[in-house]
């Protein structure tokens, strides 16, 4: 496995990926903050959530990193468009399978079946996403396309 592609594209992979998300926050096509999410599942304090979440977005992002690459060594082969087929397949398993259960993995996240208590809670993401807005898996979907598409496109098989 070639350890420093990895490390080198799979930051800036996960960094696309970032932007791409905040992106669409900003321009109103989704509510969905991966760094807000993940960041206030380890800290109550909602100015601080998206720092510590965007820490652990990126190293989730490389370790996901690793993975593609096993995939890439696997198939003896690195191109942008299996990147790209892969991170589609793995943001329908992030929309399709784990948002659906992240309510009950995060600590400050309503459920789809008991509102929010007294505090400040999140809102249930709901299947693929979607009570985050309607465009929502569309930008999932490209920004993991993206993220895969440029680990296959510059991967170098070791």
């Amino acid at each position: 496995m070639n350890v420093p592609d990895v490390l080198l594209w799979g930051t800036i992979a996960t960094l696309l990926l970032t932007t791409i998300t905040a992106g669409s926050v900003a321009a109103g096509l989704s509510r969905m903050s991966l760094p807000f999410i993940l960041g206030t599942m380890v800290t109550s304090d909602r100015n601080r959530a998206p720092l510590y979440g965007f820490v652990l977005h990126v190293a989730v992002g490389l370790a996901m990193a690793f993975v593609y690459a096993a995939a890439f060594e696997a198939w003896e082969r690195a191109e942008w468009w299996a990147g790209a087929i892969a991170g589609i397949l793995h943001g329908l398993i992030v929309l399709i399978v784990m948002m659906p259960v992240l309510p009950g993995l995060h600590p400050r996240m309503a459920s789809e079946h008991h509102g929010p208590e007294p505090t400040r809670a999140l809102e249930p993401p709901g299947f693929m996403a979607l009570h985050y807005g309607r465009h929502t898996p569309i930008v999932a979907l490209v920004g993991h396309a993206v993220y895969g598409a440029v680990l296959g496109g510059f991967y170098s098989l070791a």
